[in-house]
């Protein structure tokens, strides 16, 4: 294999324009999120994405033996703490058996002495359907309004839904939408995760896959999300391999394009995923729900890489401190 492409900040630059539209999103951010507790009918003002929580548990991180000498520095332990949130995407929470199968398994990384290691937010679909950061701020803009009734906002985002076309029909989009579709009833274990967008392993770019081990896709299909769920991390064991994939080459291994996946180059497994038998936590407890897995506040040779991701980063922070402002007014908690 070529020699890996080396990280430069220049991937995660915004524009002007951008940088303008950014700021409008974080307002409208911060304004949802003040709304929330009305929006999902809760006592508690949510996130604004990922709002549902399905379940909080206890995890482990376990290196593999023979990791490549390169990435010895970062993993130098046999196994790491891990505390993981299962989640879905919307923005509203629905008191419903089946959801949209979007769905969220946010990893956080400690060392031995439980201080943050990384962050890692990871989904069950490997690809993001915009390019454009303009018309992905665009379409969230309006999104988070028409969320809080503000209807003269429905034009804006049909426009940018139309915007978003082009990126929604590439190949590996299309593929990945129908193979979506065909397991939308699996179970929430039974799915892959992805990191979607890179990260940094010192100098190295990467992306994240998660792929769970012997998990029958059929599993509660009667029950709700969260209740099969809960039930199985009840009475049994769960384990997922850890692989990354490393960026040689912009054009194969694009970081600003997260429409496509990246080709040429080989996942590479690193460690397992392990959540031993009743290993949960209380998902209600306020510390729990208020958890952040913002990627930007890994350490920084673990940190987010390219423009979209970058967005998160002031997603992040506004919305989690307006959470903390809310709940603290809501029930006296600054957590």
């Amino acid at each position: 294999m070529p020699n890996p492409l080396k990280y430069n900040k220049k991937f995660d630059e915004l524009n002007e324009e951008e940088k303008k539209l950014l700021e409008i999103n974080k307002k409208t951010i911060a304004d949802f999120v003040e709304q929330s507790s009305s929006i999902s009918d809760v006592n508690y003002a949510t996130r604004n994405a990922h709002a549902k929580t399905y379940a909080v548990a206890k995890g482990t991180f376990w290196i593999e033996p023979d990791i490549p000498e390169s990435l010895h520095p970062f993993f130098d332990k046999e196994k790491f703490d891990l505390t993981i949130r299962f989640s879905n995407a919307q923005l509203k929470i629905k008191n419903s058996k089946k959801d949209i199968p979007a769905y969220g398994f946010a990893v956080q990384i400690k060392d031995e002495n439980s201080g943050l290691l990384a962050n890692y937010p990871l989904v069950n679909f490997p690809l993001f359907p915009v390019s454009s950061v303009s018309t992905f701020l665009k379409l969230f803009t309006a999104i988070n309004r028409i969320y809080m009734k503000q209807w003269s906002s429905l034009f804006s985002m049909f426009v940018q839904l139309i915007k978003t076309l082009p990126s929604l029909l590439t190949g590996d989009m299309l593929r990945n939408m129908l193979m979506l579709i065909g397991k939308r009833n699996d179970f929430i274990l039974s799915f892959d995760y992805y990191s979607v967008g890179a990260y940094r392993l010192g100098d190295q770019i990467i992306k994240i896959k998660l792929s769970p081990q012997s998990v029958d896709k059929n599993t509660g299909r009667k029950q709700k999300i969260k209740d099969s769920l809960t039930n199985y991390l009840q009475t049994h064991d769960f384990t997922a391999d850890v692989m990354i994939q490393i960026c040689y080459d912009l054009k194969d291994q694009p970081v600003n394009k997260l429409n496509v996946e990246w080709k040429n180059s080989p996942f590479i497994k690193i460690g397992e995923v392990r959540i031993n038998q009743d290993s949960l936590l209380d998902s209600r407890n306020c510390t729990n729900e208020l958890l952040s897995f913002n990627p930007f506040e890994s350490k920084m040779f673990f940190q987010p890489v390219g423009k979209i991701q970058k967005l998160r980063d002031e997603a992040y922070k506004i919305s989690l401190q307006t959470r903390r402002k809310i709940n603290k007014l809501l029930h006296g908690k600054n957590s």
